[in-house]
């Protein structure tokens, strides 16, 4: 991954003037003569930080905020430079601040660094800024864009170390959208997939069911904002896929984030619930902010694990898993973007927590016809069912899902390969449906 072109060196050289202006009218100790130093209006930056900053029309001061946020992360040594040059000799210079990390030995801005460098010595003004800055209702804190580490008991706030989200760094340097790695602490992967809607074979009433998905991302806004009706309904949209395994929940879930332009993101539910108290929720918070802030789309697996009948509490991990349970469920309901959960069986759900869903789609087995149907597009063009295979025969035959028929096929084409072989044969088609069989322990 490649440094998005942009004018840094422009960047640098205003900030590197900026902090020079503001030492040395320090040092010379003439607050009261000092004319007010005026912050270079940054109107020849360009990259995706220049980008960032005009497309939500933020402020001059809250792109210097990000500037200076991010200078550790391109030039490590910029700050440490920039001030030893300024005072002369290597020095320590209090009035701006900063901190050493514990693995990173240069200078780390904290507020009281971009303070100073913004208002200089005029106390009033930089109490204002450093609360405007981080009041919770500052495009910053509503989207997660820059915080401030809370630094020691009895210390002032200002001392708090600038902490840019990762994602934003990456944007900023590259270009590119950062997407959290899966760890205990973020339990999910990102679900992408190859395929588009002409290569999956669906019911018919199941893709009926998902043009509800595309009405809602089509006109949810309009209807919300424009048409009033946002204060009386439920944020977000909440729909649950359900049927056998491999009849096409998780790729239709792929598909339409494609569609949609969004990211999609798999919770693993087996690793969501902490055995240390307190730790799911705070889990569950930074999977849920990181969605709503970033625009994500949820799709929680096997949701019936988790969010299956509540059986009586017995014990004190009961009652605690039911309180994780929901609150989850609390989370679901006021999330603002798209939720999908799937399970094998609807029945296995809390009906009160079925309720709360928009959309129930079934995804059932396909039918012959549709099976016909999934077996002509499963095998590649240079290496086809041989002439004497009656896919319609055994599309009659069997009872398989789309999984099960791709699986089928994978497994022929590969046998085939290694016996060089043209064609599937009939009794290699015939050996692969057995063993598909037999895995999930099926009659033949």
């Amino acid at each position: 991954m490649e440094m998005q072109e942009s004018n840094w060196e422009y960047y640098f050289q205003i900030l590197s003037d900026l902090i020079r202006k503001r030492i040395t009218n320090t040092l010379a100790q003439e607050r009261n003569t000092t004319p007010i130093l005026i912050l270079s209006p940054l109107d020849k930056a360009t990259g995706p930080l220049a980008r960032f900053v005009k497309k939500y029309e933020l402020s001059l001061t809250d792109h210097y905020w990000l500037l200076i946020a991010l200078c550790p992360h391109i030039r490590p040594g910029f700050f440490d430079e920039v001030i030893q040059d300024a005072l002369g000799q290597p020095a320590d210079f209090p009035p701006i601040g900063g901190m050493r990390g514990r693995q990173f030995r240069g200078f780390l801005p904290t507020a009281e660094t971009a303070l100073f460098l913004l208002t200089g010595e005029n106390w009033m003004e930089r109490h204002l800024l450093f609360h405007r800055t981080f009041h919770p209702d500052h495009f910053f804190a509503e989207r997660r864009v820059l915080i401030l580490e809370n630094p020691p008991d009895g210390e002032p706030m200002i001392s708090g170390k600038l902490i840019l989200n990762q994602s934003f760094v990456t944007y900023f340097t590259t270009g590119r959208e950062h997407l959290p790695l899966y760890s205990s602490q973020f339990p999910a992967r990102e679900l992408k997939t190859k395929l588009s809607w002409k290569d999956v074979v669906l019911n018919p009433q199941t893709d009926h069911q998902l043009s509800e998905l595309r009405a809602w991302y089509q006109h949810n806004k309009t209807l919300s904002g424009k048409f009033g009706m946002g204060s009386r309904i439920n944020p977000g949209y909440r729909a649950l896929f359900y049927g056998p395994p491999g009849t096409g929940k998780t790729v239709s879930t792929a598909i339409l984030g494609k569609e949609f332009k969004k990211t999609v993101f798999r919770i693993d539910l087996s690793n969501l619930v902490s055995k240390y108290i307190g730790e799911t929720e705070k889990n569950l918070n930074t999977l849920f902010e990181e969605a709503h802030h970033r625009n994500w789309i949820l799709f929680f697996d096997e949701a019936d694990a988790l969010f299956g009948k509540r059986t009586q509490v017995k014990d004190a991990h009961d009652r605690y898993a039911n309180q994780e349970v929901s609150y989850l469920m609390q989370r679901i309901e006021t999330f603002d973007g798209l939720i999908i959960l799937a399970s094998n069986l609807k029945g296995n759900m809390d009906d009160a927590f079925v309720r709360r869903f928009q959309s129930v789609i079934h995804f059932p087995y396909p039918t012959p016809e549709e099976q016909l149907r999934i077996w002509q597009k499963a095998f590649p063009s240079k290496l086809p069912p041989g002439p004497g295979i009656d896919l319609q025969f055994i599309a009659q035959r069997y009872k398989l899902s789309g999984a099960n028929i791709v699986n089928i096929a994978h497994y022929c084409c590969l046998t085939a390969m290694a016996q060089n072989e043209q064609h599937v044969n009939a009794p290699l088609l015939e050996k692969g449906i057995l063993r598909e069989l037999s895995k999930e322990g099926k009659a033949y």
